[in-house]
């Protein structure tokens, strides 16, 4: 049937439009199936990472329960260089730390919570990991520690965590015999705490010792 002039007239548009940008769209088109493509290679590629830490990190329990340390280190170290972006690798880089800091090895047990306080993407593995990098800092007792202490204390607490960052602060000062700034540092921590319910009770009864400790007054 032949075309109306109305309808010629639409598809010489339409040849006139695609031969003008014809090269834009084939373009267009191409990114977004390259994209797609990626993006589905990309999450197949992340269900992998996540299935062979998760393997590993059994692994490493089972090492930990066997009193295993030498297989326990190793895993967390693997799980380190292999798996940085899963979240197994925080957790086990914690594990790690509380082993070697038992076993007596503090600078290893430090490495471990750098390495966590860098790359832990969680906010619970974070701020855990920079709370106890703290305390492991503070225990060291060097100046150089307390500078990389403090360091960390003047960042931005992690949300929910702020009771527990005024508290390392208080240990910090305490460290240092600043009495009387350790004294506020821990009366706000317990004002914060008590303002965050979801604490357990064991929180509160070691930050009661510690305002105890410095003539403080839990309100």
């Amino acid at each position: 049937m032949p075309l109306d002039l109305e309808e010629q007239e639409q598809l010489d548009q339409l040849k006139a439009f695609w031969q003008k940008y014809r090269n834009l769209i084939t373009g267009v088109l191409t990114v977004v199936l390259f994209a797609y493509a990626a993006y589905n290679t990309y999450g197949w590629w992340l269900n992998r990472q996540a299935l062979e830490a998760s393997k590993l990190y059994e692994t490493m329990i089972s090492a930990v329960a066997k009193g295993d340390q030498e297989q326990t280190l190793r895993a967390a170290n693997d799980l380190q260089k292999d798996f940085a972006r899963t979240p197994y690798a925080p957790m086990s880089s914690l594990i790690a730390a509380r082993i070697a800091a038992d076993a007596g090895d503090n600078a290893k047990a430090i490495d471990y919570l750098r390495w966590a306080a860098k790359n832990a993407s969680n906010d619970g593995y974070l701020a855990l990991a920079k709370l106890r990098l703290v305390t492991q800092l503070i225990e060291q007792g060097a100046e150089k520690d307390f500078a990389e202490a403090d360091q960390i204390l003047k960042e931005t607490p992690v949300a929910g965590f702020e009771a527990l960052w005024l508290e390392r602060r208080g240990d910090w000062y305490l460290a240092q015999k600043k009495n009387a700034e350790a004294k506020k540092s821990y009366e706000d921590a317990w004002k914060t705490l008590n303002q965050a319910k979801e604490f357990p009770e064991e929180a509160r009864r070691l930050l009661k010792v510690k305002l105890d400790a410095v003539g403080g007054v839990a309100q």
